[in-house]
């Protein structure tokens, strides 16, 4: 049988899982995963945090402890996710090992409501990656205005970063901005940058799904031509800037003094739209030096019925170009677009937060009260969450 998923890794994406619970971690499914279908770093956001929260029992006897001793709900949340993502480093952490430090990682994200907060995020950072206290770990730190100082401050530090929802070309400009100027003040500070990791987290099928919108509102022929092409072509022109920037000088004296270049992430890369194959934000996005982090049903699909046809990026670029120039000649305005994801993906992820933080209060004051199986009291709150947050 032919190991899809090994041809992938081939080509030099590195397969990482978007997903994360304490069953999945108890009952060895994610270690499963990284033996059998070659998983070598996982995602994890508030979404999937309340979801795993609200399904599990596992979580019950943590809850209690929590309640008897008291603790706040917010330090209760910490405290739960934290535990998950320090034993998923420690699952992952052969991955790590064997990759000299570039896989084997897992993202915790800082809380969403700080995303306009640049010291706070670079406090919450800080604590998160004390409190996991894993080489392996990456923080994860939103993309806005405020986010892009607390990148490079948190860099500088010595602490490795994953940066999420990037949705436009000139923001990842400025984030690899960012990225490289953390790396020269943690340089200065005196830290080995071969302990430090980074990853882009750019934002696929969300792209797609509010041009599609906007095609379908315009309702032109040339226009429903262009449906299910801007998402792949905004990713194809993200990587020719990866490629310009990490082969410059700058960027070679830093990786001369050890530095592991920042990665581009493809994330959102489960197909919203039914019409479109179901891994088609896997097949073309292939280049050497990506991530790409699946829901496991993706996962399971590319390895079913997946192509790695080598890369399919590299040759692309002036193809994505003149989608835009279509996209922009039917009158869809990719900045609007851009800005409208951004926020909307911060709001989003600000609301799985707090119906995380609901769903805990409930099940620590059910676990107060002696009543049983307090993680199921969160379960209608983590599906609203879903609903409102969606995959990475």
């Amino acid at each position: 049988m032919t190991d899809r998923l090994s041809e992938l890794t081939a080509t030099g994406v590195a397969v990482w899982l978007d997903d994360l619970s304490r069953v999945r971690l108890s009952s060895g499914g994610l270690d499963q995963l990284r033996r059998e279908k070659h998983v070598v770093g996982v995602t994890t956001n508030p979404t999937i945090f309340a979801k795993a929260l609200a399904d599990a029992d596992e979580y019950d006897w943590q809850l209690r402890d929590l309640a008897t001793r008291g603790v706040e709900v917010e330090e209760s949340v910490r405290m739960l996710t934290t535990y998950d993502v320090r034993w998923a480093c420690d699952v992952m952490r052969p991955s790590y090992d064997g990759s000299h430090g570039v896989d084997g990682r897992v993202s915790i994200e800082v809380d969403p409501r700080l995303a306009h907060e640049t010291d706070k995020t670079v406090a919450e950072a800080k604590a998160l990656w004390w409190l996991v206290d894993r080489p392996n770990l990456f923080i994860k730190i939103p993309a806005t205005e405020a986010g892009l100082p607390a990148i490079t401050a948190t860099l500088a530090e010595g602490i490795s970063v994953n940066v999420t929802l990037i949705f436009g070309l000139d923001r990842y400009s400025q984030v690899m901005e960012a990225f490289l100027a953390g790396l020269e003040q943690a340089r200065a500070n005196g830290h080995d940058l071969s302990k430090i990791g980074s990853v882009a987290s750019f934002f696929v099928s969300r792209v797609d799904s509010d041009v599609d919108k906007r095609l379908e509102k315009i309702g032109s022929d040339e226009a429903k031509a262009l449906r299910g092409k801007a998402a792949v072509a905004n990713a194809q022109l993200a990587y020719e800037r990866y490629c310009e920037v990490f082969s410059s000088d700058r960027w070679r004296s830093l990786a001369d003094a050890g530095a592991h270049p920042q990665r581009p992430l493809w994330a959102s890369t489960s197909t919203k739209n039914p019409d479109y194959r179901d891994v088609i934000y896997v097949e073309e996005l292939i280049a050497p030096g990506t991530v790409n982090t699946m829901p496991e049903s993706v996962i399971h699909a590319f390895a079913e019925h997946g192509e790695a046809r080598g890369d399919t990026i590299t040759g692309a670029y002036d193809a994505a170009r003149k989608v835009f120039t279509d996209l922009e000649s039917v009158g869809v305005d990719m900045s609007d677009v851009i800005d409208t994801l951004e926020r909307e993906g911060v709001e989003k992820f600000e609301a799985s937060w707090l119906e995380l933080l609901d769903g805990v209060r409930k099940s620590l004051a059910a676990a107060g009260q002696g009543t049983g199986r307090p993680g199921r009291a969160a379960q209608g709150n983590a599906q609203a969450a879903q609903q409102a947050g969606g995959n990475a």
